[in-house]
């Protein structure tokens, strides 16, 4: 029960569609949270996934509710965070997971369209700032909190679309400002960088993209893996995820942390 009697609020906590039972990041690291004794508020632009994953919780004998959300829209997101505070009294855990790339329309810099730019810019990077500009005054008044975003090991290597790797750099970027500027308030900021996992949005978009087969997808993932040689799961963020969100990472903070398998360290 490492998280008992805190309060998440989980933007992103439904999944992407997909054929396969594979998890997503938000939803395992939604129930995890649950699992540890968090009251966990999720959040998601597809209210009926957002409550698959209240569901799921729920049929554990956690606590949650679900919210309806457009990341991209400030008010919904603002509504979001007060709905938090309302049904709870606070905010203790802020977790921001959305993101997009192929299935936005990304590409390389030559070939890339303002609008997918935008887009994409708008889904993985300012909804983030729209959540802590809502959810740090909360924070800041209760002098503490815990910040815990995805961004991806995009951010570090070679990358061959230009609007994922820019937004999820900037992730870590402003990670570092959100540390550093709120550490007075008792406030923990820390961003996670998931390498190649098998979830609906990283495997079943892009077999979708291609119209490839997905175990061939998935195949060519697995061999890039030097642990195993298999892709994570988004079990492997949810856990990284819990100990940047517990007590036992308090003096942590402005930190990026890999999940990866081992693939980064491969040089040359």
């Amino acid at each position: 029960m490492r998280l008992k009697d805190k309060i998440a609020l989980v933007f992103g906590a439904g999944q992407s569609p997909g054929p396969t039972p594979a998890v997503g990041n938000g939803r395992a690291t939604s129930i995890l949270y649950a699992r540890e004794g968090a009251k966990v508020m999720a959040v998601d632009r597809n209210l009926e996934s957002a409550r698959d994953t209240v569901r799921m919780i729920e049929d554990e004998g956690g606590e949650a509710a679900a919210v309806e959300a457009d990341v991209t829209i400030e008010a919904e997101v603002k509504a979001a965070v007060r709905a938090c505070v309302d049904k709870w009294g606070r905010i203790d855990i802020l977790h921001n997971n959305v993101g997009i790339s192929v299935e936005g329309g990304d590409a390389e810099i030559t070939e890339i369209e303002s609008e997918a730019f935008d887009r994409i810019v708008a889904v993985n990077l300012r909804s983030m700032v729209y959540a802590c500009k809502h959810a740090l005054p909360v924070m800041r008044e209760q002098k503490s909190g815990v910040i815990v975003s995805i961004s991806s090991m995009a951010a570090r290597e070679e990358y061959p679309w230009v609007a994922y790797k820019a937004t999820k750099s900037a992730m870590i970027a402003l990670t570092e400002q959100l540390a550093i500027q709120n550490a007075e308030y008792g406030i923990r900021a820390n961003v996670i960088l998931p390498g190649l996992m098998d979830t609906p949005m990283a495997v079943d978009r892009r077999a979708e993209a291609w119209d490839r087969p997905r175990e061939d997808v998935a195949r060519e993932r697995d061999a890039k893996i030097p642990l195993r040689g298999k892709m994570g799961t988004a079990w492997d963020v949810a856990y990284a995820a819990l100990f940047l969100a517990s007590d036992e990472a308090n003096f942590i903070t402005g930190t990026a942390l890999p999940v990866d398998g081992g693939r980064g360290c491969r040089v040359g």
